[in-house]
């Protein structure tokens, strides 16, 4: 088998996700045969560094010996069963400790397959709630601006992604929306911390307005990922956790891309010293090996549907592979890296390299911010330095970095103009410099194009 032959048979069945197939009779796909530690191999021998985790969803690197063994033994003791009247080992333990390493109070894990099902469940479960405490007024949903959750319908209605509502929008439920604390769009001079307290100003007055119709508000902890990488401070997350209260509206907090120590912290609401009413955690939950999710909410939540079954206050909602035990397993083995390994110290010194390599990108004349927080770092590539203005989208500028990376063995795949890096915890020094420089390299062949 060679990468012709099996992407032959690949066009002949498949169609890819976030993909427009007739790029592909001119864009070469890669065709992957196995992975190990931060690279992927194909099937002509060629080498690729994953410096997006694959989608952000791997931890540990590709076959990790622990998580693989932690599968193994799985195999051979249970697979999967049904979650409702029944139970098993690895979803309890998993569950225990999420609550112990979790923000304080959410002490009831719900479980589903992806991180879009897990909005789904904190969408539903939020109304649901207002429903059974005999506040059916609460209908309404606020979210920022900018804002993504998923691409399921319940999910895409709390986002703000032009291209997917204005495709979409007659099947979306009307949500009301706010301008994002991006910091990017921060005045000359103006810190991040006085933008984003700047920017609650909005959002506060849409609680005020809005609190007797509004269910929940749903937010990405500081940083809104698929929206090109855009950041904002954690004192934006304290404003809003103390208007939730005040207002009686609850805090959704999607963590599902910047969970799990991307941002530098276990869980970015740790950063504004916050907990949420609602936590939305996969990708990296199984450490990117099998889909999984999981909502964590609060004992008064949680009782709200505790009653007689003829009261019909159960929460209804299922999916087949609630709980899987093979995904259980694999995240009880990602929890055990984080515990035994200090990941997140080791994580601060990759994080200070990786600002280091990208400083003199900062003086580029196409280059409009270079902004991180934690592992995430993100190059912002613009037409004009100064007004900061755009590149037309049809260019596809980004995409001249990707086949610049493929061409020189590293997987990135910008978002629009935004070039990012999102590694494995596992990537070295030397791989942190190669992944650095055939970024730069492909920024000035994406500018000059």
């Amino acid at each position: 088998m060679n990468n012709a032959e099996l992407v032959a048979r690949d066009l002949a069945v498949l169609w890819h996700p976030c993909t427009q197939m007739k790029d592909h009779e001119w864009l070469p796909m890669v065709p992957i045969r196995r992975g190990e530690g931060v690279w992927l191999e194909d099937f002509d021998g060629n080498r690729y560094l994953d410096a997006i985790s694959s989608w952000w969803v791997n931890l540990f690197g590709h076959c990790n010996p622990r998580i693989n063994a932690a599968l193994r033994g799985q195999l051979d003791t249970l697979e999967h069963a049904i979650l409702a009247g029944f139970t098993h080992e690895a979803v309890v333990e998993l569950s225990e400790r999420l609550v112990q390493i979790t923000p304080a109070g959410l002490d009831k894990c719900f479980y589903a397959d992806n991180g879009s099902s897990a909005v789904e469940v904190a969408l539903k479960m939020s109304f649901h709630y207002w429903r059974n405490r005999g506040r059916s007024g609460k209908t309404r949903f606020i979210t920022l601006e900018n804002s993504y959750h998923g691409e399921t319908l319940g999910a895409l209605a709390v986002g703000s992604v032009e291209l997917y509502r204005d495709t979409y929008g007659p099947l979306l439920m009307d949500t009301l929306r706010v301008p994002s604390p991006d910091c990017f769009h921060r005045e000359p001079g103006e810190s991040c911390a006085d933008y984003s307290e700047r920017l609650f100003e909005p959002m506060r007055r849409a609680l005020e307005r809005h609190a007797g119709e509004t269910c929940a508000v749903i937010v990405e902890p500081l940083v809104q990922c698929a929206g090109y990488m855009r950041m904002y401070d954690p004192i934006y997350l304290r404003l809003l956790r103390e208007a939730c209260d005040h207002y009686q509206v609850h805090l959704i907090a999607d963590e599902i891309a910047v969970g799990f120590g991307r941002t530098g912290t276990l869980f970015a609401c740790e950063q504004a010293g916050i907990s949420p009413d609602f936590l939305c955690l996969s990708k990296g939950l199984t450490g990117g090996y099998l889909p999984l999710s999981v909502v964590l909410t609060r004992g008064g939540v949680y009782d709200a549907f505790y009653d007689d079954y003829e009261k019909l206050t159960a929460f209804l909602h299922s999916h087949s592979y609630t709980g899987n035990a093979l995904g259980c397993r694999a995240a009880l083995a990602t929890l055990d890296i984080f515990r035994d390994d200090d990941v997140l110290a080791a994580n601060r010194k990759r994080a200070a390299l990786m600002a280091e390599l990208t400083e003199p990108f900062r003086d580029h004349p196409n280059v409009g911010e270079v902004r991180q927080r934690g592992m995430i770092l993100a190059i912002e590539l613009v037409r004009d330095k100064a007004s900061r203005s755009p590149y037309p989208w049809q260019e596809r500028r980004g995409l001249h970095v990707y086949r610049h990376g493929l061409a020189n063995g590293v997987l990135l795949r910008p978002l629009g103009n935004v070039v990012y890096f999102m590694p494995p915890y596992v990537i070295d020094d030397e791989q942190i410099r190669r992944m650095v420089e055939v970024a730069w390299q492909g920024i000035l062949r994406a500018v000059e194009a």
